[in-house]
């Protein structure tokens, strides 16, 4: 027969959320930093395709 379950304590819930939101800032702040360096040139390790005028310039 089914049983209801524990009621989760506040305490508990804000954790979780808070665990869910620092990860989902890590991501965000890599995002940005990873964008940041595209934009600039000084990414390292990073292939993206370079439109054809830039290769013909010479």
């Amino acid at each position: 027969m089914a049983v209801p379950k524990k009621k989760t304590s506040k305490g508990k819930r804000n954790q979780r959320h808070a665990t869910w939101k620092a990860k989902a800032r890590v991501a965000a702040q890599k995002a940005m930093s990873l964008g940041k360096a595209v934009l600039s040139g000084r990414a390292q390790g990073f292939v993206y395709p370079m439109p054809e005028e830039a290769e013909t310039e010479e």
